[in-house]
């Protein structure tokens, strides 16, 4: 496997994951939203500076990703105690909630969806599995 490879590959397990955890009615988010909101989780009261830093978005675009997903109940933000000029950004709880449901959703329809027979499907999930473990 090349580089290109890996890369559509990537591209297409994003693909599959859409499918499997989102459902109609689900809030969508741009690409520059969910890469703050993820960045968000994974450092809880990160500042807007810091997510620039660590998305490698302007820090203009992350302040406006931030403010609509505070306008969306998905994160919290605070004043930073030791620089009141610096805000902190948290996701809320019933976002986290959300995130873990959507989470949790089977994949295998997704996977069927993706393959010509049920064989393939199972042995897809199974390659996926071992990926997961691998990498992981």
């Amino acid at each position: 496997m090349d580089g290109g490879q890996l890369h559509r590959l990537g591209r297409r397990l994003i693909e599959l994951s859409a499918a499997a955890t989102g459902e109609a009615g689900d809030l969508r988010l741009t690409p520059g939203e969910l890469a703050v909101l993820e960045d968000a989780i994974k450092h809880p009261d990160g500042s807007v500076g810091e997510i620039h830093q660590r998305t490698g978005f302007a820090q203009s675009h992350v302040s406006v990703s931030v403010s609509r997903l505070r306008e969306r109940g998905l994160v919290e933000t605070t004043a930073d105690r030791a620089d009141g000029r610096r805000t902190r950004v948290r996701v809320t709880g019933e976002a986290l909630q959300a995130i873990t449901r959507r989470a949790a959703r089977d994949t295998g329809d997704a996977i069927a969806r993706a393959v010509p027979t049920p064989a393939e499907a199972r042995r897809v999930a199974a390659l996926l599995d071992e990926l997961a473990t691998l990498l992981l």
